[in-house]
């Protein structure tokens, strides 16, 4: 399949001021620190792992909300990390869209749903389009994701925290992106509205012909809808591969932990593996060697001084582990 998005050697360190008198002393946090991976056209690609992983702010680069300090995103070929002009900026943030997180907090309260929907394509319309046709694209998204014309002139408080979701995947798609980034699309949800939701993805997906990189917590969202994932541990990925793969034979003992921490619906269901101990590192001052090893209780002393690279263990399948049978290091 052709690739949509390629990611290669990405790194964003972040300056942080470590005191100093007359001179100022700086240090730097690792937040995304070498990471790599492709998305291709019409697939849903996954980002796992727990807070201060560098999930969000790797979405952050993607939507060049952030500057990365170096590496490359090729989007359709194309280097975006070196745009400059507004139209190079208008034309990716057309095919680039994106969910936040928090639908309720990216609605603004003092406009009506019709103009939230409408205003990406008023933005990027440059006069081709009059505003009853505008709106009548507006309310024909709205449709597709399941609101009727109701709420149109409704204020996002009037809404309903899966109706509000709604909104902003109709605002995502209605520029007719080639690919969409989605931060934790149903955590903020009921349970019982988290499957219409993951279900209605799965259709605009179908309908639209679009790409989905989702950042998810919930390893059984990502389970459910993805056929590609990638595990975080401090700023890089430990482990990568089809989503079966990971989810069947997960190789890194970071996966192993989190998917063993997966809830279970069965009362007569007991974990074998314990969960983790201890908190995720400082990405100000990252531990040497592998970056997971003051958690892993199978840790050698290699591990601890030297740092392990992604090797495949199987077609498509590659795991960041001296632990593996075909385990490398970084030299």
């Amino acid at each position: 399949m052709e690739n949509l998005l390629e990611v290669q050697h990405l790194v964003k360190y972040f300056p942080i001021s470590a005191g100093g008198f007359f001179r100022r002393r700086y240090k730097s946090c690792q937040a995304v620190d070498d990471i790599s991976f492709t998305v291709p056209k019409g697939s849903c690609f996954g980002l796992a792992g727990e807070s201060g992983s560098g999930k969000s702010t790797l979405a952050k680069l993607l939507l060049l909300l952030e500057q990365a300090t170096r590496g490359s995103i090729l989007f359709e070929g194309r280097d975006v990390r070196h745009f400059r002009s507004r139209s190079d900026l208008l034309w990716y943030r057309s095919r680039l869209q994106t969910v936040f997180q928090d639908a309720g907090s990216s609605l603004s309260p003092r406009m009506r749903i019709q103009d939230i929907v409408s205003e990406p394509l008023e933005v990027h319309n440059q006069k081709q389009l009059s505003l009853s046709q505008i709106h009548a694209r507006a309310e024909e998204v709205l449709h597709d994701v399941g609101l009727g014309a109701n709420i149109l002139t409704r204020y996002p408080h009037e809404l309903s925290g899966g109706q509000k979701q709604r909104v902003a995947i109709a605002r995502a798609i209605i520029l007719e992106p080639a690919m969409v980034i989605l931060d934790e699309p149903v955590s903020a949800l009921d349970v019982s509205v988290r499957a219409q939701i993951l279900n209605l993805l799965a259709d605009l997906q179908e309908k639209h012909n679009l790409t989905y990189l989702i950042i998810a917590h919930d390893l059984a969202v990502l389970q459910q809808i993805t056929t590609r994932i990638a595990v975080m541990y401090l700023g890089q990925i430990v482990e990568i591969g089809n989503t079966p793969a990971v989810f069947s034979q997960p190789t890194h003992p970071y996966t192993q932990a989190l998917l063993a921490a997966m809830p279970v619906p069965d009362p007569r269901h007991i974990k074998r593996v314990s969960a983790l101990s201890g908190e995720i590192g400082n990405p100000i001052d990252p531990p040497p060697g592998c970056r997971f090893h003051p958690r892993c209780p199978q840790a050698g002393a290699e591990c601890k001084t030297r740092l392990p690279v992604l090797y495949e263990v199987s077609p498509g399948h590659e795991v960041a582990c001296s632990l593996t049978e075909a385990g490398q290091w970084k030299s």
